[in-house]
This record gives C-alpha cells, structure tokens and sequence, in this order.
C-alpha cells in the first residue's frame, strides 16, 4: 500500500471490524504506516475484560510546539440492508463504502497521508502527534480521557488539537468546529399513591402531577442562543407509567428528558431549574419526586483567536472558500481535550455517519488531505501563540 494514498490507507481501516470496544487491528494498521514515517507509537490499554480498550499515540518529533491529531477508529455497529460489505471498502462511482468511511476512518487517513507527504518535503520544527482511540462511540472512559491523564502523568504536551470527526455541512473543510453544546439526561419521578379509578379522592394520580411538570419545562425556552452557540434545548425523549390495568391509577409515573445547553448554563445550574419546577408542582398538586441526572459533556468554546484564524485562512486559501465557526451537533472527544489545549474539529461531511452504506467520496478525502497538508505547513511556519 501507498502510505501517502488516503483512499487506500482508508481501505484498510475500513476492513478492520473495530465495533466498539474491538479494535480489529486497526491500530496495527496505522502504525505500520506511521513508523516508516519517523512516529514513536506507543499503545496505551485501559480496562478490563468486556470493556478493555486500545489506543494509540503516536509523535514525529522531540520538541514543541506539537500539533496533535486526534480521532478514534472504533465504529458503531453496522446494521442491516448494505448495498456492499460494511467491512470490505468498496469503491464505487468515487464513492468509498464502508462503515467508518466518514465516521472516521477516512479522516483519519488522510491526515496520516497529509503528515506523510508533508515530512517527505521537509522536517519541521516541532512535532506532529496522533491520538487515537478506540473509545469514541462507546463509553469514552477508557479511551482519549485515560490517554490525556496519561501524557499529563508523562508531561506529555500537546499544544494544539485537531479532532478529524465529520463535521463539514456539504464538502470537506466548509465548517470549522470551535465547540460543542453540553448534554445531560434528567430522568423525573413523581410518586403518588395508588387507587380504584372509581374512588380517584382516595388516591394520589402522579400521571396529572408529572404532566404539568413536563409541560412547564417544556413550554419554558432555557434561552435565546449566545455568542457563538445556538439557543440551549430540553426535549422530552420518555413518559412511562407501566400500569397495565384500566381500572387502577398507578402509583409512580417517569419521564426523562435530553438536555443540550450552551455556554449560558451549567450543568448544576440546569439540575436546579428542573428541580424548581418539580417541587413548585408537587408543593401545590401533591406526590412527591426525585431526579436521576445524568451528565454526557459540558459545553466549551475554543474562542476565536491565532488558531482558529490560522485554520480558517489556510482553509480559505486551500480551498477557495472561507469555512464558517460553528459549535452545533453533538459531542466528541474535543470535550476531553479543551482542558489541554485549543481544539478544533475539522473534517469529512458527516450526512452518511452512523447510516447504513455509509460512505464518503474519494474526491472529499483527497481534498481533505490537501487541506490537512495546508495547515500543517502553514502551523509550523508560523506557530500559533
């Protein structure tokens, strides 16, 4: 294989049935590709048995700044009613089929090729690194997280970070991810006392006590959008009751809600609005209720400043087209990393991701290369501070 072909190195990632937490041989993959280049790799395990994880990081280099590239080679599974073998990397009408061929395999060979053809040329001064798990689509516990305590433990820096999710709306580079929503999960139980339907006096209906709650934080906006961030959202995602008899009002009734919120708000800030409202309804209808919360990420925001204006010009003059800032969607692993250092996540266009034939356009890889190769010479030519 030519190791400076994305489409090829893609091929062979594709091919490899890393299904959460497996690796498939992935790993393997890129580091026979990276070695050859001058990278230390270096596997990192964590865990234990069932949820034991792979990953790798892999550095060019001995001094800084270093840029990192982070990504993850784990997949979810594929699903029914492909049109070509999820593992087997078919090409066809430019399109290269796979699962993880935008999510994010793809990505992640052509960084590999970028960083391949752009050492061929010259040896900059500072390092290039590789961070990539095999824990993106699981868990993420033992996966980028362990790996970022591990290189703190080793004094291990990274002074910058580009995140290879598929994040482009129409075509490789036309959005610039410079930060993500935060998501939390409030599961809201009302209990109540149960009774005959006949005699509703003698009992407490919790369904009427949750239904207000839920309308009252539904119907409330959390706010209007900020800065850099679109409006903050609470969905209703369940209302269950479980009470399979007609003729007894049930004892408890469950709602949960999904939370995705801005840099208005923080996690405990939202727990007490929903508690609020919990308790002004129950204090007036009766019942009584608890939350089971549940926090995915926090919200961050790598302001603008030299480095995204660096990746926004590189890309404007790459491409012919100057990328948008945009922090929408859901999370990645750029969660982790902002406590490290600015993160940015620059990629694929992502309609395909998680679908079945998943599958992204050669031409997209290839330009996606060129813009990779693009930055990393304009970084090291000039480091931002």
């Amino acid at each position: 294989m030519d190791r400076m072909d994305p489409v090829a190195l893609a091929q062979d990632l594709i091919r490899c049935r890393s299904v959460t937490p497996a690796d498939g041989g992935a790993l393997a993959v890129l580091e026979a590709v990276l070695k050859p280049l001058g990278f230390e790799c270096r596997r990192l395990a964590f865990g234990e048995g069932g949820e034991r994880v792979e990953n790798l990081y892999a550095r060019w280099g001995g001094t800084g700044p270093n840029l990192c590239f982070a990504g993850h080679t784990d997949v979810v599974p594929p699903g029914e009613g492909w049109k070509h073998d999820p593992f087997g990397g078919a090409i066809e009408n430019g399109v290269l089929y796979g699962r993880g061929a935008a999510d994010m395999k793809g990505g992640i060979a052509a960084f590999v090729a970028a960083a391949g053809r752009y050492l061929a040329r010259t040896k900059p001064n500072g390092s290039i690194s590789l961070l990539i798990t095999g824990d993106e689509e699981g868990l993420s516990v033992n996966g980028t997280a362990k790996v970022l305590d591990w290189m703190r433990a080793e004094e291990e820096r990274i002074d910058h970070c580009i995140v290879g999710e598929p994040t482009a709306a129409q075509t490789a580079g036309d959005t610039i991810k410079i930060g993500r929503r935060g998501s939390m999960k409030i599961a809201i139980t009302v209990k109540g006392v149960q009774g005959h339907t006949a005699y509703p006096q003698k009992a407490l209906n919790p369904i009427p006590v949750l239904a207000e709650i839920v309308t009252r934080l539904a119907g409330a906006p959390l706010d209007e959008g900020s800065e850099h961030f679109e409006p903050s959202t609470l969905v209703f995602t369940t209302f269950d009751v479980g009470n399979p008899a007609a003729n007894v009002s049930p004892g408890e009734a469950r709602a949960a809600c999904n939370i995705r919120f801005n840099d208005l708000h923080t996690a405990d800030a939202l727990k007490a609005r929903v508690e609020s409202v919990a308790k002004n309804v129950t204090a007036r209808m009766g019942g009584e209720f608890s939350l089971d919360v549940l926090v995915g990420a926090v919200s961050f925001l790598t302001r603008p400043g030299p480095f995204t204006d660096l990746l926004q010009r590189t890309i404007a003059r790459a491409t012919n087209a100057t990328p948008e800032f945009s922090t929408g969607g859901g999370s990645s692993d750029a969660r982790f990393i902002k406590d490290h250092c600015p993160v940015a996540e620059i990629g694929l266009p992502g309609g395909s991701m998680h679908k079945v034939d998943e599958g992204a356009a050669v031409s997209e890889i290839a330009r996606l290369t060129a813009i990779y190769e693009a930055i990393l010479a304009a970084y090291f030519e000039n480091p931002p501070r």
